[in-house]
């Protein structure tokens, strides 16, 4: 499993890369291998504010339909366009070009409570 280094983590299995006052979070690798193809994605609008932890959306495979959670609590300020329209990105490139929502961060403390890549490697390990 793909696990980069400068990412942090959530037991959800979704990841969350820091680029100042914006956080950008998508799927890890493992969950995109669990859910298999990927058909659609229901997301909250821009302009949305979440807590840390809630639900802001869902993704939908051919295996199953999974909520999706704030890693740190803000406002959607962008939604990928490309996975609305092809949400198959996300299979393919989840760390990339497959990232999810952009939020501006109420508390961008709340990203050094997420799981470091190392206890995420532990926790996927457990679960395999």
């Amino acid at each position: 499993m793909n696990v980069p280094d400068n990412l942090r983590y959530t037991k959800d299995h979704e990841w969350v890369r820091l680029e100042g006052e914006f956080a950008f979070e998508g799927l890890t690798d493992y969950a995109q291998s669990q859910l298999a193809d990927i058909v659609t994605f229901e997301l909250k609008p821009v302009g949305s504010k979440f807590k840390k932890n809630e639900i802001f959306g869902s993704v939908e495979a051919v295996k199953a339909v999974a909520d999706l959670y704030m890693v740190v609590g803000g406002e959607i300020v962008e939604v990928n366009q490309k996975i609305m329209n092809t949400p198959e990105t996300v299979n393919q490139d989840p760390y990339g070009e497959g990232w999810i929502i952009k939020v501006k961060m109420d508390n961008p403390d709340e990203y050094n409570e997420s799981l470091t890549p190392d206890d995420y490697k532990k926790l996927i390990a457990e679960q395999s």
